[in-house]
């Protein structure tokens, strides 16, 4: 007989029990950060290129308005917000609402984004532009592309 025995090892089984805390941990950081579309976009556009662009500040006190022709159809200009189409009227009223539910600090902070197509006359958004300056809506900022330096 020898000196030395025969130990058989086996491979210890994979300790499980915190794999579940990690899962919803990495849910819940996904879930944070994910920012959902709200709307959905009816308006067909090509944005404007600028040189000298900068982001909003704070998002969630941002208003979108669209406008260009509508998806599938080929003539005319709408303006859509809240996924439909409005006159140029509702924006003063809703907007009017929109800033009668909003806290003092979140009314210096709200800006209407204007996305508008690169080809519509201007003569629409500077009606826009009125419907948002008797709305009280002073703050406007307009949507472009990043233009591409010359090589």
């Amino acid at each position: 007989m020898s000196m030395f025995r025969r130990i058989d090892r086996q491979v210890p089984s994979l300790n499980t029990a915190s794999l579940p805390d990690l899962i919803f941990t990495v849910l819940f950081f996904f879930m944070i950060v994910t920012h959902m579309r709200t709307e959905t976009v009816r308006v067909q556009f090509r944005q404007p290129q600028g040189t000298e662009l900068t982001r909003l500040v704070k998002k969630s006190v941002a208003t979108h308005i669209y406008i260009g022709t509508p998806l599938g159809a080929d003539g005319g200009t709408v303006i859509q917000m809240n996924d439909r189409y409005v006159q140029l009227d509702e924006i003063e009223r809703y907007m009017k609402s929109v800033v009668s539910h909003l806290s003092p600090e979140e009314k210096e902070l709200m800006t209407v984004s204007l996305k508008a197509d690169r080809k519509t006359k201007m003569g629409v958004i500077t009606d826009v532009k009125q419907a948002l300056r008797r709305a009280g809506a002073l703050k406007i900022s307009y949507s472009a592309d990043q233009e591409k330096a010359p090589r």
